[in-house]
């Protein structure tokens, strides 16, 4: 009802009123099964025709689950529940809804990415009965198994949900008619067949089996039949190769195949015209997906987002870049090219027109071609972005980052953690989340040195420099080892609007002057099983700061978190 009530500002106290006496005609009563439902079929009616919609496609998800925001709004759009608007892409619209949802306390924000924005979200039990309620009532959507009892549909099951096999209430599609199924997702390692053979494949647009144990490649046969899909997310099942059939797929807008064994795309990929996120590899092993050898005849044009990839010395695929006219996103996990060479140039040139036509996100990986260090000698900086990501090997940052006023997240390679960097970049009006991060081998020597390298430069620790950072909420370190940290300087004013501070480190030197920020509330601190006892001391000393403090400073200490 808070919810509600917030998000009609122009409403006033009588009509409050007069909604308060509707819903709860005695003026004393305790709060009754019959009264939640009351508030919740009038906070249900208030919604607009599009946000019901969009509310009631929540009971897809078992109960209790931890759901990604992109993976629902991507789907949204994919049943056409969302469409450009009013100059707004689909995906601006579809944002939009979300906030919504999120404001009338429909939906809880569980995580949050470090762009601040919702990562991931659960619905409270109560709020998702009411929905599968509806969606039964309506048949919207058909849910198999899981926690609901739900009555075998009498009409055309139009949405199916196949949940946990482990369920008291049966996981059979026995007796349904499923030749009019439009989207199908599955959840759960059951190991038992999905019921293709029942599927009329002509009208299927969102198959979602992502974490489902029991698909095999020999199911891409049947997946490739269905020609008119527009969702389609294999992400962590055990398929290892994506047929050239896939070409027939004509109406796809979403490819997911990130954490799974693919590790190269067939040709028949660039025949994708309508495309829009193509999604591979594996973010946290920087497992790549190899793109086609041969350059694409026509042009992706509606492709928006490309990530997870490998470039490769043979790679044509660096040709293509530059026709992807649409390219928001651009993750590159793996570069395995030849410093100097033509891939390398030809790359180079590539990044440089995509960034000036419109590319908003960034992120390279680069372990040995030298080619984030070449970023520098890019004519015109990349005015557009608001998320870079340059990690690997890192001599310096390029001296145009200065100038993107527009950035807003900020990853670098810790073999950069300097003074002087914090000095390039402090200036940067809008930078919410700043990370120093390292994605080589643990044992690598190269990296060690180079910090230590780097300490030296200001007297054994790196100082953030006082002044700037108007707008950084988030300061993040992951590496191996995280240098001796100081923020203190006397009478003047250092990251003013900084929250949060997360450290992941084996070894650990200490960070000083935390008393001074102002806003900082939190330091999540995860030390690694191989950290040394004087780094576990540091740590310890840290917690117990505040004892020996004066309490004008111990009032200010932040909450020290430690994993």
């Amino acid at each position: 009802m808070a919810g509600l009530v917030a998000c009609n500002p122009t409403k006033d106290n009588d009509h409050w009123r007069k909604v308060c006496k509707s819903l709860f005609p005695e003026q004393v009563a305790p709060l009754t099964l019959e009264g939640v439902t009351r508030i919740l079929d009038y906070c249900y009616n208030d919604l607009p025709a599009d946000l019901k919609t969009c509310s009631l496609y929540l009971s897809i998800f078992p109960k209790g689950s931890k759901i990604s925001k992109k993976r629902l709004t991507r789907r949204w759009i994919s049943e056409c529940f969302v469409a450009e608007k009013q100059g707004l892409s689909a995906e601006e619209v579809a944002e939009t809804y979300f906030n919504q949802l999120v404001s009338r306390k429909i939906i809880r924000p569980v995580d949050h990415s470090s762009n601040g924005k919702v990562k991931s979200f659960k619905v409270h039990d109560m709020i998702l009965e009411y929905i599968v309620s509806k969606s039964s009532e309506e048949n919207f959507i058909t849910i198999v198994g899981g926690h609901w009892l739900m009555p075998t549909p009498s009409n055309k099951v139009r949405r199916l949900s196949m949940q946990s096999s482990g369920s008291k209430h049966g996981n059979s599609t026995k007796g349904m008619n499923l030749s009019q199924v439009r989207s199908l997702t599955a959840f759960g390692s059951q190991n038992r067949r999905l019921p293709f053979h029942s599927f009329n494949n002509g009208i299927i647009q969102v198959l979602d089996l992502e974490g489902w144990k029991g698909l095999t490649d020999k199911h891409m046969n049947d997946i490739c039949k269905m020609l008119v899909l527009k969702y389609l997310s294999l992400r962590r099942t055990e398929v290892s190769e994506i047929p050239s059939k896939i070409e027939k797929l004509q109406y796809l807008e979403t490819l997911d195949i990130r954490e799974t064994n693919v590790g190269v795309l067939p040709k028949a990929f660039g025949q994708l015209k309508q495309l829009r996120s193509m999604l591979g590899g594996n973010k946290n092993t920087k497992k790549a997906l190899k793109l086609p050898h041969e350059k694409n005849k026509e042009p992706m044009k509606a492709l928006r987002i490309l990530s997870g990839i490998e470039i490769g010395e043979d790679s044509s695929a660096v040709a293509s870049l530059h026709q992807l006219t649409g390219l928001r996103k651009l993750a590159i996990y793996k570069l395995n090219i030849r410093e100097g060479g033509q891939t390398f140039k030809q790359l180079r040139s590539s990044i440089e027109y995509r960034c000036s036509c419109g590319l908003q996100t960034l992120a390279i990986n680069d372990e040995s071609s030298n080619f984030i260090n070449s970023l520098d000698t890019m004519t015109t900086p990349p005015r557009y972005i608001i998320g870079l990501e340059l990690s690997g090997k890192m001599e310096r940052p390029p001296q145009w980052i200065k100038e993107l006023n527009n950035l807003y997240k900020l990853t670098l390679s810790v073999t950069v953690l300097r003074t002087d960097t914090f000095k390039l970049i402090q200036d940067l009006p809008k930078l919410f989340t700043l990370t120093f991060t390292l994605s080589a081998a643990k044992d690598d020597r190269d990296i060690v040195d180079i910090l230590e390298e780097n300490k030296q430069l200001t007297d054994r620790e790196i100082i953030i420099p006082p002044g700037g950072f108007k707008s950084l909420k988030l300061l993040r370190f992951f590496a191996t080892m995280v240098p001796r940290l100081s923020f203190a300087v006397t009478g003047k004013e250092v990251m003013p609007a900084l929250e949060r501070i997360d450290m992941r480190f084996e070894a650990f030197e200490g960070i000083y002057g935390i008393e001074t920020l102002e806003s900082l509330q939190e330091v999540h601190l995860s030390v690694g099983n191989q950290a040394d006892e004087i780094t576990k001391f540091l740590v310890d000393d840290l917690k117990d700061t505040p004892k020996y403090l004066d309490q004008k400073y111990a009032s200010k200490w932040p909450k020290i978190i430690t994993e």
